[in-house]
């Protein structure tokens, strides 16, 4: 799924009269647990549904179930680190049968309301059930209703890697081959995002140096800390980074556009921010939000637990984005095909890009 200028502006419009959005800001004041219903609750991380990545696409996944399964719920807004366990906590209270946490950020907290709740079914995008049974209170026999969300990021970064290669080769940036990668934080789905960044520039162009960087970011939205990052490694010769990083990547991708290289979008098409924008990694949260709920729809006892759902290129959970109208028409053709073939053989597992 694209995620367009108008798309963003609608999903932030259209809040208020599709959904009730709610904020917990602790257990104490939460009502009795009620049994579970059919209904759905969905609980952000901090940055906002108009974070112009993750959280906006878990949004539209909601919304969509809203309009084409007609699936009553509710989404929490997580705005400090501090909200996500009440959140969820008061969403299994209120009755919720499936809650669905948006983040890795997520995987403690999943690991306490999980046993607690053994009626709820619960979900988690980026975090497979291993992380819960690992961090939970209880023994993994008891995270029977935990369902993992998870996608094989190293396949869109390896994309986008091959295709920032291919321009770099192309066009090096004042005559170096230098790409570069920032990580908001070194959370799983960011270090396999990158893995495969390096491998796929790397396939592009042997000779081609890769930098990778981490801003320490653990909210995903000081856009202060990924531009510095980002930054510093146009200094050192980058002429294409990959912004895998959040809502915190918007800095990084904003220093590209002030200094004239190009700049990779994450999780949703970011090509709206600009012809700087070179492509993006996506990653079908949207959809994957969708399949949760509509599985959960189908057969609210029946629902998976113990269990993770892998999204990966062959199964369209992860791609790359349009690539900017300001690459030459020649340049258009020649990266297309080329990345066409690559495509093709992640999908077939003749390449296997490497998760770290």
């Amino acid at each position: 799924m694209r995620v367009t200028r108008w798309m963003v502006a609608a999903g932030v419009c259209a809040l208020a009269a599709a959904i009730t959005v709610g904020t917990a800001f602790g257990s104490a004041k939460s009502p009795k647990a009620r049994t579970a219903s059919a209904g759905v609750a969905v609980v952000s991380d901090i940055g906002g549904l108009n974070d112009k990545g993750f959280n906006h696409l878990a949004y539209l996944g909601f919304t969509r179930a809203q309009t084409q399964l007609k699936a009553k719920g509710r989404i929490f807004i997580t705005n400090t680190s501090q909200e996500r366990l009440p959140n969820l906590e008061t969403a299994a209270k209120n009755g919720y049968g499936l809650v669905i946490g948006v983040g890795f950020n997520f995987f403690q907290d999943f690991g306490q309301v999980d046993p607690a709740f053994p009626s709820t079914h619960f979900a988690g995008v980026d975090i497979d059930h291993g992380s819960i049974c690992a961090t939970g209170q209880t023994s993994c026999s008891a995270q029977k209703n935990y369902h993992g969300i998870i996608f094989r990021e190293q396949e869109a970064g390896y994309l986008v890697g091959y295709i920032a290669g291919l321009m770099i080769h192309l066009h090096p940036h004042k005559g170096k081959q230098v790409v570069s990668g920032v990580g908001a934080n070194k959370v799983p789905a960011i270090v396999r995002y990158l893995a495969g960044f390096r491998a796929g520039a790397k396939k592009a162009d042997p000779k081609v140096t890769v930098l990778i960087n981490y801003a320490n970011d653990p909210t995903f939205a000081d856009q202060a800390k990924c531009k510095e990052t980002t930054l510093n490694q146009i200094q050192q010769g980058s002429g294409v980074v990959f912004e895998a990083a959040g809502a915190c990547g918007l800095g990084g991708l904003d220093a590209a556009k002030e200094q004239g290289i190009w700049g990779i979008g994450v999780d949703a098409d970011q090509g709206f921010l600009g012809k700087h924008i070179l492509t993006s990694a996506l990653k079908n949260v949207a959809l994957s939000v969708y399949q949760a709920i509509a599985a959960y729809k189908k057969n609210p006892s029946g629902f998976k637990g113990g269990f993770d759902k892998i999204y990966s290129v062959k199964n369209n959970g992860v791609g790359y984005g349009k690539l900017s109208t300001k690459l030459s028409k020649a340049d258009r053709t020649y990266i297309t095909k080329k990345v066409a073939v690559i495509k093709k053989q992640i999908a077939s597992g003749k390449i296997k890009p490497p998760a770290q």
